[in-house]
C-alpha cells in the first residue's frame, strides 16, 4: 500500500488542528453549522485504492471501473464465517480510526430484489467480535433495517423496527449519510437529500473504531467516500483483522 496509506495518516494528523477551508465544511449535525476536516476520501479513480482496505474475504471484492464509473464492487458471496451471527462481508478501512464522525458514502444495491436486500455500513470497529452497523433493506423487522451492535455475541438491534424500509431500485445510486456522536451515543442514518433520517439509534457500547463497507451477503458497489471528524487516529493493533497479510483483490 503505502501511498495512499501515508496520505490519509497525513489527513489523520492534520484532524486534531486543522481548522477546515469553505469548500471543506461540512456540518457535522444537519443544520447545525459544525465544521469537521475530511480525514479520510476515497473516488476509487486508481485501482490501487483498494490496498486501503482489509477484507473479510478478498476474492469477493474487485475494482469497478465503467465508463466514468469507479468504485469496490462487492459480488457477493462471501466465504468468510464471523465468530457470531453477523454479516460476512466487510471492507474495513486499514489505518483510520474514528469516534465522532460524519460518513458520506455512494452505494448502488446489484442484487436480487426481497425483503432483506440489504447494503451495510460499519463503524466503531474494534475487532470481529466488537462492532457497530447499519442495515439498509427494504423490509425491516427485528434483522433486517436496523442499526446493530456485535458485541461478543450475535448481532442486535439497538433500535426499534422502523415503520418503513428503503427501496435500492435497480441500477441506482444512493447517497448515505451516518453522523454518529460518541457522548450522547447518537447514531443517524440518512438517505439521498431526505432532511430526516431513516434510521436513529442511541447506544455507547463503543467509541473509537474502524469504519468499513458491505453487506450480510448480498451485492453491490461502494464509490466516492468522505470521512469528516474533529479527531482521528492510526489504527493501533493489526491493519487486517481477519487475516493478516492478505492481498487487495485486482481487477478481472
Amino acid at each position: 500500500m503505502r501511498a495512499l496509506a501515508t496520505n490519509t495518516l497525513a489527513l489523520c494528523l492534520l484532524a486534531a488542528c486543522h481548522t477546515p477551508s469553505k469548500n471543506e465544511e461540512a456540518t457535522g449535525e444537519r443544520g447545525a453549522g459544525t465544521a469537521w476536516p475530511v480525514v479520510y476520501r476515497q473516488d476509487f479513480q486508481r485501482e490501487q485504492a483498494l490496498d486501503d482496505f482489509a477484507f473479510s474475504d478478498a476474492n469477493a471484492w474487485r475494482w469497478h471501473h465503467e465508463g466514468q464509473e469507479h468504485g469496490m464492487l462487492l459480488r457477493g458471496g462471501s466465504k468468510y464465517r464471523p465468530p457470531h451471527r453477523s454479516p460476512t462481508s466487510i471492507a474495513l478501512l486499514k489505518d483510520l480510526e474514528v469516534a465522532d464522525f460524519d460518513l458520506e458514502v455512494d452505494l448502488k444495491q446489484t442484487g436480487r430484489n426481497y425483503g432483506h436486500r440489504d447494503l451495510c455500513l460499519f463503524f466503531g470497529f474494534q475487532s470481529r467480535q466488537n462492532y457497530y452497523y447499519t442495515h439498509m433493506a427494504t423490509s425491516p423487522d427485528q434483522n433486517a433495517h436496523n442499526v446493530f451492535r456485535v458485541d461478543d455475541a450475535p448481532r442486535t438491534n439497538v433500535a426499534p423496527v422502523a415503520a418503513n424500509g428503503i427501496d435500492w431500485g435497480d441500477d441506482v445510486w444512493h447517497r448515505i449519510r451516518v453522523e454518529r456522536r460518541v457522548e450522547p451515543g447518537t447514531i443517524k442514518v440518512y438517505w439521498d437529500d431526505q432532511e430526516e433520517p431513516i434510521l436513529t439509534a442511541e447506544d455507547r457500547t463503543f467509541d473509537w473504531g474502524r469504519i468499513g463497507f458491505g453487506s450480510f451477503d448480498d451485492s453491490g458497489i461502494v464509490a466516492n467516500i468522505v470521512v469528516r471528524a474533529p479527531a482521528a487516529r492510526a489504527v493501533t493493533g493489526a491493519s487486517d483483522p481477519f487475516r493478516e497479510g492478505q492481498a487487495a483483490p485486482r481487477a478481472r
